[in-house]
């Protein structure tokens, strides 16, 4: 059974986390009555879009491997996600979309906002293991220029 999470006045949005996720909250906001809370686990939005984020380490690299659909419900669980890691010291992040869905202008908002924050000698960021259907939604965005897309999570690691 999932247990409800959050209710914001200003967005009506509801979520639940399922039992065994790990919940902190990081902040809240009373002018704007919005709570932001990071998790591990599978989340999922009442109207049924969901993502699941799971994070590990390989030679020095954050991998975060998503499953699901990267939407304006679904996005910020992954920026929280990417966030905690670079705050957490680690400048390698991969993101594998091997069972990404779809992605949206809010899941694209997030993929650029951590380029910009990954510009530093030595860190590295890249895309991994795109679906075709992600891959054209990159590349009418313009996108494929300017991330670093490899076929295998082994590749890209292999090239940092």
């Amino acid at each position: 059974m999932p247990t409800l999470f959050a209710a914001t006045q200003q967005s009506g949005h509801e979520g639940f986390f399922y039992p065994g996720c790990e919940l902190t909250c990081i902040g809240l906001s009373l002018k704007k009555t919005k709570i932001l809370i990071t998790f591990s686990g599978l989340y999922r939005q009442t109207r049924g879009n969901t993502v699941e984020i799971t994070t590990a380490t390989r030679d020095g690299a954050t991998v975060l491997s998503l499953a699901g659909r990267i939407d304006t419900a679904t996005a910020p669980a992954l920026e929280l996600a990417i966030n905690k890691a670079i705050e957490g010291g680690n400048r390698k992040i991969l993101l594998d979309f091997t069972a990404v869905t779809y992605i949206s202008s809010g899941g694209l908002r997030v993929l650029l906002a951590t380029a910009k924050k990954l510009k530093q000698p030595g860190d590295k960021y890249a895309l991994c293991n795109l679906a075709a259907e992600v891959h054209k939604i990159l590349k009418l965005a313009g996108f494929t220029t300017i991330f670093s897309i490899y076929p295998s999570e082994g590749e890209a690691l292999a090239g940092w």
